[in-house]
């Protein structure tokens, strides 16, 4: 029997079983749109918590600092040692030290943080509102702070800019008498004005440029970020730093351990979808099964007129293909078009609230692609014993089959 003649015959259930056959489709459909609905969640949630909080840079990025451990000074002569390492592209240190910041009548405590513009795209931070600061000289009284600070001094992110302040440093005293616990306060020359402002409730500080404490002794870091040119170099720059004593993190480990919680969340959700999966099969194997009696004494006749147990089988097993096949094209619409109301929904009701529009959904086109060719592999498995009983049917029994 011709491939086409076997189409034909495959095809004919939606003119003879049209609703039955429809209704089955739809019930694959559901079962692989709750698959795709569920999955496409759980890459939507990765990817827009990980997209937040990392960049290129950031995941080539090692954190250096001193160990409690050993008594090293994390100094620009460490930084230099660091800097000369093979494998290492560039490095940015950071300074934190308490600080005293003034606007107008109004003081407070807050850490001040001494950095460059490379630190900010090495540590992955992203400004809420205005822009980060940079190496010119036209932004060396330039500073950015947590929105914290703008509640903390009573600013609202509409009335920050032009505002002028000033930084009193409250560096520990260093030296070894008994009012060693003092501190040696420090004025910044200059008024500083806030031209950015990071996302942060509950920490109160502020970026200043590194050229803001020079000349004032200060050559302790709290921690250096390192860049490293390749991801292959993280490893072997990270073990010669730990070797020389010092602590040393990655952001790009926390991402893989964030990463696989989120392949067990993908899994756990893909499971649920499965089980509706199922339910349409076992209703998929029941309208195949039903429709091997309907069609008995039909295959008796054909194999009268000649047709091989091969052809009834090959007829049957493209009836499921078929089934199968568009069940997942139609649960790929269903995937899609819930995960849109569901986005939809969401930010209708974030926009009410004042909230920003966000996308909980993305279905990597790979995976549209490994649902249909799953959903038709069901499609095949469920349709297998139905088309195997029918190849075995006995002609002379088959037409006597009432």
């Amino acid at each position: 029997m011709l491939i086409i003649d076997i189409f034909r015959l495959s095809t004919r259930m939606f003119r003879s079983n049209r609703s039955r056959t429809i209704l089955t489709i739809m019930g694959i459909s559901v079962g692989i749109g709750a698959i795709l609905f569920l999955v496409s969640l759980g890459y939507g949630l990765q990817r827009l918590i990980l997209g937040q909080i990392t960049t290129s840079d950031s995941l080539l990025s090692l954190d250096v600092s001193a160990s409690d451990l050993t008594s090293l000074n994390l100094d620009s002569n460490a930084a230099e040692n660091i800097k000369q390492v093979s494998g290492v592209e560039r490095i940015s240190p950071l300074v934190s030290i308490p600080a005293r910041m003034s606007l107008v009548n109004i003081s407070s405590e807050i850490v001040a943080n001494f950095a460059n513009s490379d630190f900010f795209r090495l540590e992955g931070t992203v400004v809420e509102q205005g822009d980060f600061y940079s190496e010119s000289q036209e932004d060396k009284n330039k500073i950015i702070v947590s929105s914290s600070v703008l509640r903390l001094f009573d600013l609202g992110e509409d009335s920050y800019q032009g505002k002028n302040v000033n930084f009193t440093l409250l560096s520990p005293n260093k030296s070894s008498d008994s009012e060693s616990s003092a501190r040696n306060n420090i004025d910044l020359s200059g008024d500083f004005q806030i031209i950015g402002i990071i996302e942060e409730e509950n920490s109160n500080y502020v970026y200043l440029p590194f050229s803001a404490i020079d000349g004032l002794g200060i050559d302790d870091y709290s921690k250096i970020k390192v860049k490293v040119g390749h991801k292959d170099n993280l490893d072997p720059v990270r073990d010669y730093i730990i070797e020389q004593g010092y602590a040393v993190s990655a952001l790009s480990d926390i991402i893989e351990q964030a990463n696989q919680v989120f392949r067990i969340a993908q899994i756990a959700l893909a499971l649920f979808g499965i089980v509706a999966l199922l339910v349409s099969a076992i209703g998929m194997f029941n309208t195949m099964t039903i429709a091997l009696l309907e069609r008995t004494q039909e295959i008796g006749i054909m194999k009268a007129l000649g047709a091989t147990g091969v052809d009834i089988w090959n007829m049957f097993l493209g009836e499921a293909t078929i089934i199968g096949f568009l069940g997942g094209v139609g649960g790929i619409a269903i995937g899609l078009l819930g995960g849109e109301i569901f986005n939809y929904g969401v930010n209708l009701l974030a926009a009410f609230f004042g909230g920003e529009k966000v996308d909980f959904f993305w279905t990597p086109f790979w995976f549209i692609f490994l649902v249909v060719l799953f959903s038709t592999f069901v499609g095949v498995a469920t349709g297998f014993y139905p088309a195997r009983r029918a190849a075995k049917i006995n002609c002379l029994e088959a037409l006597r089959y009432k």
